[in-house]
């Protein structure tokens, strides 16, 4: 069905929590509305680990029947209608995480869905003209759910540490330390890309002699063991 012209709410809002309560009333108007409906730059929120994680995906489109569809832009090329598999693969990951985000407003908004099929749009060939390509993402939503439910909560990894443990930049270095070293590392090689404490995991786990520093696929291969000489 063509899009003809389509509704593009205004979701400007004071903080993070206030645009994702803006997002939010903004496709329930929209699904209600019964058209064409092009939200920018939304603000969704998600649970991770028990605290709210803020997502802002490029754009979500909602159709006349009440279903939502997730538009990632991306800036690699799609050459003759195919691009780089590992970077689609990064893409509907990426978009899997908004799609379970969207699920949990539209659980509570009447008529509407999700769809599980989202829109990847990148430049065409080697020009500057977009182009798009339908990705399905239910395999990696339902890895990213599983992955979700298995995160410890915070407040759990709170109660195992010392009392009084503080990480307040504030705090005098060797206060510092000590609250750092309270906590187990977790490091894994592809930490050090994101992560500003992957160095110092990286060299406990190392002097604990753990698997995990050697990297996710070769502790697979290992089973049971968990620590090398």
């Amino acid at each position: 069905e063509p899009a003809g012209d389509a509704a593009t709410p205004d979701l400007s809002a004071a903080g993070p929590e206030g645009r994702a309560a803006r997002t939010a009333l903004a496709l329930r108007e929209a699904t209600a509305a019964g058209g064409w409906a092009l939200l920018d730059h939304p603000m969704l929120a998600l649970e991770v680990a028990g605290s709210p994680a803020y997502l802002e995906p490029d754009a979500v489109v909602v159709h006349p029947d009440g279903r939502w569809t997730v538009v990632e832009i991306k800036s690699f090329p799609m050459i003759d209608a195919s691009a780089d598999a590992s970077k689609v693969g990064a893409a509907a990951r990426q978009a899997a995480v908004y799609v379970l985000a969207l699920e949990r407003v539209a659980a509570v908004t009447e008529g509407a869905e999700v769809g599980h099929q989202v829109l990847l749009v990148c430049p065409k060939d080697f020009s500057n003209l977009p182009t798009a390509s339908v990705v399905d993402v239910r395999k990696q939503r339902a890895v990213t759910r599983r992955q979700l439910t298995r995160l410890t909560r915070i407040e759990d990894i709170a109660a195992e540490l010392p009392e009084g443990t503080t990480f307040d930049p504030a705090c005098a270095p060797d206060e510092l330390d000590a609250a750092v070293a309270a906590v187990p590392p977790a490091y894994a090689p592809e930490c050090l890309a994101a992560c500003e404490l992957a160095f110092h995991c990286r060299a406990k786990s190392r002097a604990e002699g753990a698997v995990e520093a050697l990297g996710r696929s070769v502790r697979g291969e290992l089973g049971g063991l968990t620590t090398v000489a």
